[in-house]
């Protein structure tokens, strides 16, 4: 699998691993965190984490543009590392994030962060296969590169809640998600004295070692405190991973191109346009932008559907899913390791598919391998839509303060259709790094992978769309919605894969 790749590739790979595993720790996490810390809904919850995801790729064309303008592409990558480590240390501190908003700023400075270090980390990689001698690897190479990234998202999870549910141990306490807002609940008099002297003092008693709490107004603030100082403590886990992945790529930087030895003027030319650059008519740069821009209009919508795993997703599995197999306990964050851990190991099996495939003369151009990712994303969908079936509304599952264990859904749900998806994804997002850097004119390979993470982005900022039918409309009518949209998209794709096919011979 890695045989004849350039030896940059590794190192790039291993430092976005570490970037991965900071973030997806915080991902796990964040939702659950917002709504537990600051007692909000998981529409209000929505929105923040929309703002957040949102930003995160949209500042991804700010930091393209910087380094496409300086041409200080490993500079730009350094800097993004250092920011998203001071956004970690601030969330770490819980007498920092006072309010949402303070929670709010501590996010974006992470995201402009992530938008310095993504995309141009993804160029540079890209450029790893401008060489001749690589080229026919560069679909492998970046499906490859992103089976490193979900490594470090494979164990996030496990890391996060291992360290919220130690801290929460740690003051006398057990895991239990229906605490919170229950918690809150109780401190806002919201409570019925049905659930208050039923399922919430049930509860209380199961977690506090078997011990019936004799103040419930004291158990409940105590609760939200452990609980909420846990997901404080659990953000650290990334400061480690952040600057684990700094000390990697400043001692392997120099295996990496530079962009800025490659665009040396031509001789004669006062221009600062490189050899590569001067080649391409300006007919073709517009085919070339028009093509990703129609790409990227179609990923809008598997991003807008995919990343719901961080939110409605999470919410389905804190409200909804059965968190035992067994006599094992879950904790409601976890489902969000299937993903990456099936991405690392149905990689080596589809490039081999692939490859196979390759060898006959059919395997499947990149442009109809996308359209193909979004039909099996639908069905993903249809999955979690048939299972949904016949489930209370959310509002309905509140007021009896939370669903009991006998009423809820397998988590073998959510295994399934994290594993549907992934399979979806690994169609769609390395692949689509690849047409990126394939299709993109030379002198724009930084914005152009920025304007790939933009186009995610605008599907990221959507997602709130998501918790607003979660909150308001049946389960099983919100993921058809999903179906749809990724349905429609499948089609346009399938439409326009002659066309893409000729703009990137």
């Amino acid at each position: 699998m890695f045989k004849n790749q350039p030896k940059g590739l590794i190192p790039a790979a291993l430092a976005n691993m570490g970037e991965r595993f900071g973030f997806y720790t915080m991902m796990a996490i964040l939702t659950l965190f917002l709504m537990s810390k600051f007692d909000m809904t998981g529409d209000e919850a929505g929105r923040l984490y929309s703002i957040f995801y949102g930003a995160i790729y949209i500042l991804a064309l700010v930091g393209g543009l910087i380094a496409d303008a300086t041409k200080r592409y490993k500079g730009t990558i350094i800097t993004g590392l250092v920011i998203m480590t001071l956004g970690y240390v601030f969330l770490t501190v819980p007498a920092l994030i006072t309010t949402q908003y303070v929670a709010l700023a501590a996010l974006l400075v992470i995201a402009f962060g992530n938008g310095l270090f993504k995309g141009n980390l993804q160029a540079v990689v890209g450029q790893l296969y401008d060489n001749e001698k690589y080229k026919n690897l560069r679909d492998s190479g970046f499906q490859i590169f992103y089976m490193f990234i979900n490594i470090g998202g494979m164990f996030a999870p496990f890391a996060a809640i291992s360290v919220r549910n130690w801290f929460v141990r740690s003051q006398g306490f057990a895991y239990h998600q229906d605490l919170p807002q229950l918690c809150h609940q109780f401190n806002k008099g919201s409570m019925s004295e049905e659930v208050m002297s039923g399922r919430f003092t049930e509860l209380a008693t199961q977690v506090s070692g078997g011990t019936a709490p004799t103040d419930l107004s004291v158990f409940a603030n105590s609760y939200l405190e452990s609980f909420n100082t846990g997901f404080h403590y659990a953000f650290s886990v990334a400061i480690v991973a952040m600057l684990i992945s700094l000390v990697i790529f400043l001692i392997f930087k120099n295996s990496l191109p530079n962009p800025a030895l490659k665009a040396k003027p031509v001789e004669g030319d006062n221009t600062t346009m490189s050899k590569e650059e001067i080649k391409q008519d300006a007919k073709e740069i517009k085919q070339r932008i028009m093509a990703l821009m129609a790409v990227f209009g179609i990923v809008i919508f598997f991003w807008f559907s995919f990343h719901q795993n961080g939110l409605t997703l999470t919410m389905f599995a804190k409200d909804y899913t059965l968190l035992k197999i067994g006599n094992i306990q879950l904790s409601a964050e976890i489902f969000q390791s299937i993903n990456p851990f099936i991405v690392v190991f149905l990689t080596p099996l589809i490039m081999w598919f692939f490859g196979h495939l390759a060898k006959k003369g059919k395997e499947p151009s990149t442009p109809k391998k996308i359209a193909i990712g979004m039909g099996i994303a639908t069905f993903a969908f249809i999955i979690m839509a048939l299972g949904s079936i016949g489930l209370p509304k959310l509002n309905e599952v509140t007021a009896m303060g939370g669903m009991p264990d006998a009423m809820r859904i397998t988590p073998l749900l959510l295994f399934a259709t994290y594993f549907i998806l992934t399979v979806a994804e690994l169609f769609i997002s390395p692949l689509g790094l690849s047409f990126v850097s394939k299709v993109a004119p030379t002198h724009l390979q930084g914005l152009m992978q920025g304007a790939w993470l933009g186009a995610t982005a605008i599907g990221n900022f959507s997602l709130f769309l998501g918790a607003i039918m979660y909150e308001s409309i049946s389960i099983s009518l919100t993921w058809t919605v999903f179906v749809t949209v990724c349905a429609i998209s499948m089609i346009v794709m399938f439409s326009m894969v002659s066309w893409l096919e000729r703009v990137a011979k």
